[in-house]
């Protein structure tokens, strides 16, 4: 993994165990768990670059975004694939110079469209399928962006 430059996550499902809270007022919130937060720092630290493409859009995102003054944030993308070939292109980067997270089917392309991927040991069997693929043992939301983060780092 000496070759990565760019870690690109999806959000609801990595950061997040999927669930969501709803108010009485129709209003939703998530709880995202402070090591993974604490992850992304230490990527950008050790000289990583860090990305979110999500299907959602959320103030949790935002936050991080203007926390760690990311660039490349896409949020309420359908079709994530096309996003992560615009970054790659965007930003001089090879499949073999990207780790891609996901969890669910909507990040099925990027994830066989990478060389390095992850998934969450509570992602869907399909994920958990797909080629070469590697799975964190800890849960999204529970400290797996941590543990990818931390392994990211320990091989550079």
């Amino acid at each position: 993994m000496s070759e990565i430059k760019m870690v690109i996550s999806d959000f609801d499902g990595i950061f997040t165990d999927n669930t969501i809270y709803i108010d009485e007022d129709g209003k939703i919130s998530r709880k995202i768990n402070f090591r993974d937060v604490m992850g992304i720092s230490l990527l950008i630290k050790n000289g990583f670059e860090f990305g979110i493409i999500s299907g959602e859009k959320n103030s949790a995102i935002e936050l991080l975004k203007k926390t760690f003054n990311l660039k490349e944030v896409h949020q309420q993308i359908r079709n994530k694939i096309n996003v992560l070939q615009e970054i790659m292109e965007r930003n001089n980067l090879s499949k073999e110079e990207i780790i891609y997270i996901g969890d669910d089917v909507n990040d099925i392309d990027c994830l066989e469209y990478v060389d390095n991927k992850y998934t969450v040991s509570n992602g869907i069997d399909k994920i958990k399928q797909i080629k070469n693929i590697k799975i964190t043992k800890l849960s999204g939301g529970n400290g797996a962006f941590r543990e990818i983060s931390d392994e990211i780092i320990s091989s550079k």
